[in-house]
Order: C-alpha cells, then structure tokens, then sequence
C-alpha cells in the first residue's frame, strides 16, 4: 500500500472524527461555565465529574487527536466517553440512539490502534527533538 495515502487517510479519519466530536462536545464544554452544573451521572462519579470527564472524551482531547498530538493516547479519551455512551448511558435504549456513539467510538478505536500517521505534530517532535 502507498505509504503517503495511508498517512493521508490517518489525516483525515482523525480531522473528521475530532471536528464532529468537538462540535459534539462544544454545548457540554459551555455547561462548565453556568451557574449550576447540572448532567447525568451514569458511572457513579458525581454530575460535576461526570461532566469534566466528557468534556476532556468530547472536546479537549480531539483537539490533540486533530493536530497529532499524543494522539493514541488523546485518542482513548472519545474512545472511552462513546464506550460509556453507548453502553451505559443509553444502555437500554434502542439500536438508533446508541448509533452515534458506537461509531465515533469505533473511529477512535481505529486511531487509537494505528496513530496519527505522518502528517502530525508529534511526528514533527520527533524529528526535531
């Protein structure tokens, strides 16, 4: 396979997942700063927590999935959030609620399992320092 397309693909599976993520996550980003936190507690940690936790799953971290910093490591961050998502906080819902999580976990499931590619920041890094 070419090399340049595979790093090209990397490139645009973690822009396409992390900018959808973070206009996912931009409402949840902006709960942080309102007077009372109020947000769902699936996993027992508190609501404040429980909101902290997703706002690093969906905003802070494809942030560095999208410029290639760290980026299986910031890519276990959604990985995990849609994990919970999926399987906890629309446990029993219907296959159609639980879609959307499942896929965003799987793409960052698959970014997490092959990296940023070439056409990263921490490829850059490495060069440099």
């Amino acid at each position: 396979m070419n090399k340049t397309l595979l790093d090209l693909g990397l490139f645009v599976l973690r822009l396409s997942f992390s900018t959808l993520m973070l206009t996912h996550g931009l409402g949840k980003f902006n709960r942080l700063f309102a007077d009372e936190i109020k947000f769902g507690d699936p996993i027992g940690l508190g609501p404040e927590l429980s909101l902290y936790l997703v706002v690093l799953g969906e905003f802070l971290a494809p942030m560095f999935v999208i410029l290639g910093i760290k980026t299986r490591l910031a890519a276990f961050f959604p990985f995990f959030t849609m994990l919970i998502a999926a399987f906890v906080a629309h446990g029993a819902d219907p296959f159609e609620r639980k879609e959307k999580a499942l896929l965003f976990m799987f793409g960052f499931l698959v970014i997490m399992l092959c990296g940023a590619g070439r056409f990263a920041i921490e490829r850059v890094w490495k060069k440099t320092f």
